[in-house]
């Protein structure tokens, strides 16, 4: 349901926060949500919108470390009833899905260039509606918050313009002005589009964790390959669902 309404203490159990936490940051004004009136309990004096909190917390995820986004992916599949032991990530690749070298050379091109990969896999309906829905995306705030990577994906789940829910992997040897906060150059890029939201923060939370754990980042930078980014991806989403990182 995008406009399924919290209390506090629903919000902290969803991203595994301490509810305080969460009553502090609302009434700072630091998370999305409404101050109601009257005489009410701590957790109930605020009101948030899942969708709102979804969005707030993908643009936390980079100042997040690898047990803090682990504990929100758990909170976030319990909730929705997904099965958080599973190869998500990985599975959401399609043949064809990595795109090494990408020839882009703007951000425009980029995002051109992966969903033409995702066109050619076999999992776009709607090119054109995909395309406006990334680039608005990318209009509000950069998805490249984490040095050298950006993450676009649409706002909102993308029902009609889409097969199923995938993932699109792309990487070039220069970089790309793709609006890092830092003013940085990105090289690498997963496209992540979701037909529901049930999935969506769940697997961006996934795809975090594995791009903080150390080592991995320098390995994708350094392939030459799909069969390398894929190979990489898949030892360590592995590595992650056994508990070994």
């Amino acid at each position: 349901m995008p406009h399924e309404q919290m209390n506090a203490a629903q919000v902290a159990t969803y991203l595994a926060m301490d509810l305080r936490e969460v009553i502090k940051l609302a009434s700072r004004g630091q998370i999305p949500c409404r101050k109601l009136g009257g005489d009410k309990s701590p957790s109930d004096r605020f009101r948030f919108i899942k969708s709102e909190v979804d969005h707030w917390i993908e643009t936390q995820m980079h100042t997040l470390n690898r047990q803090r986004l682990a504990s929100i992916a758990k909170s976030v599949s319990d909730h929705h009833g997904l099965d958080s032991e599973g190869m998500l990530l990985c599975s959401s690749i399609p043949d064809g899905g990595v795109d090494v070298p990408m020839h882009a050379r703007t951000r425009e091109a980029t995002i051109r260039e992966l969903v033409d990969v995702a066109d050619r896999a076999g999992m776009v309906y709607l090119k054109a509606e995909l395309l406006e829905e990334i680039r608005e995306r990318e209009d509000v705030c950069s998805t490249a918050l984490i040095p050298g990577v950006a993450l676009p994906h649409p706002r909102h789940p993308v029902e009609y313009d889409i097969v199923e829910s995938f993932v699109v992997v792309g990487l070039t040897h220069s970089g790309i002005p793709f609006g890092a906060p830092d003013g940085s150059l990105t090289r690498l890029f997963f496209l992540v589009c979701c037909k529901d939201e049930r999935t969506h923060l769940h697997l961006l939370a996934r795809l975090a964790q594995m791009l903080h754990t150390p080592g991995v980042l320098d390995e994708l930078m350094a392939a030459e390959a799909p069969d390398t980014v894929m190979s990489v991806l898949q030892r360590c989403e592995k590595a992650i669902i056994n508990g070994e990182i």
